[in-house]
């Protein structure tokens, strides 16, 4: 039996169309995009349509995309661009980012935005952890690990009335606010102007797309200072020979994703409903983390009160059923997941959860199997 993939939020498989979109960059028009003749031109003209088509989804000028390569990329360009291009300023984040978020952060003065029990960002203490030298607000449009949609709209409205309020104080420091939505991709709006971003990262390796690529909005009125330095590439911001295969393998894989959302996300969200109509019949104790009414629809985290989600991963692993214990990110660490910690679990219980993630080959019958194995493992 091939074996049941529930880690979507891990890594989705490449979709074969958006293998026939890459495939010729791959040999036949091999070119660098910046050189000066025919051949060269029409691959730029295949980058540019890239760029076009991942704006087009965002709402966005073809300008205000910058491809990367991968979303860790994406989110450290967003977070150091800003910071190195205001010195002696400050930031606020979710304490539930991903570490390509939290990681670069730490070399800033920042403040940690506490979440409530399911996984939503406080809105009210949002105004209080900002002073006059805060630049920056990350909040990631969905958590990776428990699937909580953030309230961006509550976060937009307490910036907003900062900015009237620096406007009348004369202070010129601009106000940003950047959103990780690589989780988000395949199923939420992702534009940016009724979102009320500055910055977004998507991420092609969790929509169907190729690892290791990426893009990253940078609003016209957003200056950054670049990672690396080179030959002037995407607006001297991300330097270096485009990877054109993997751009337009972006692009045709968010047009695939947003095209099929709303019909994909109905389905999901009954194979989600159905997953917790079986835990509580047949897992009653089993406790679902995050919230249940803004969630993502391909996500469930469970906590099972007393057991090792390593063990229980490993056993469930031999039986053909691959899930996993948090952030793929972060597997190799012994720490439990901060996510969990932030949402008020205890160490113990952080490390008795697991993460299923569902996508474009999660059937009805695989829900079923996966929970009747995971009996089998508990008894």
């Amino acid at each position: 039996m091939s074996p049941l993939y529930f880690d979507y939020a891990a890594a989705t498989p490449l979709a074969p169309e958006v293998l026939a979109a890459m495939q010729p960059f791959f040999s036949g028009e091999f070119y660098n995009p910046s050189a000066a003749y025919l051949a060269a031109k029409q691959v730029r003209e295949a980058l540019e349509t890239a760029r076009a088509g991942v704006a087009s989804h965002l709402g966005a000028k073809p300008s205000e995309i910058i491809f990367t390569a991968g979303g860790t990329e994406a989110d450290n360009l967003a977070i150091h661009g800003v910071m190195r291009q205001h010195p002696d300023t400050n930031l606020v984040i979710s304490a539930i980012e991903h570490d390509a978020v939290l990681e670069p952060a730490k070399q800033y003065p920042h403040q940690l935005l506490p979440v409530t029990k399911d996984g939503r960002v406080d809105v009210s203490k949002l105004e209080k952890l900002i002073n006059g030298r805060t630049v920056l607000v990350s909040v990631m449009l969905a958590n990776n690990e428990i699937g909580t949609i953030q309230p961006l709209r509550e976060v937009v409205a307490v910036l907003q009335k900062i900015r009237k309020k620096r406007s009348k104080q004369d202070n010129p420091l601009p106000l940003y606010l950047h959103t990780d939505a690589c989780q988000a991709a395949a199923w939420l709006d992702l534009h940016v102007a009724r979102l009320g971003v500055d910055l977004m990262t998507i991420n092609a390796g969790k929509i169907y797309g190729p690892k290791q690529c990426a893009a990253l909005f940078v609003g016209s009125r957003v200056r950054l200072s670049p990672l690396m330095h080179g030959g002037g590439q995407e607006r001297g911001l991300r330097n270096g020979t485009e990877n054109i295969a993997n751009f337009v393998g972006l692009a045709k894989a968010l047009n695939m994703v947003q095209a099929a959302k709303d019909s994909e996300g109905r389905r999901l969200a009954g194979l989600q409903k159905l997953f917790y109509k079986l835990l509580e019949e047949k897992i009653p104790h089993a406790v679902v983390n995050g919230a249940k009414d803004r969630r993502l629809v391909n996500n469930v985290h469970i906590t099972i009160p007393g057991q090792d989600n390593e063990r229980l991963l490993y056993a469930l692993d031999e039986k053909g059923i691959q899930c996993a214990t948090g952030s793929a990110c972060s597997a190799a660490s012994t720490d439990p997941s901060h996510v969990l910690k932030a949402i008020g679990l205890s160490d113990d219980d952080a490390r008795s959860s697991l993460r299923f993630t569902f996508g474009k080959g999660t059937t009805e019958e695989a829900i079923r199997m996966l929970v009747d194995e995971l009996v089998s493992v508990l008894e």
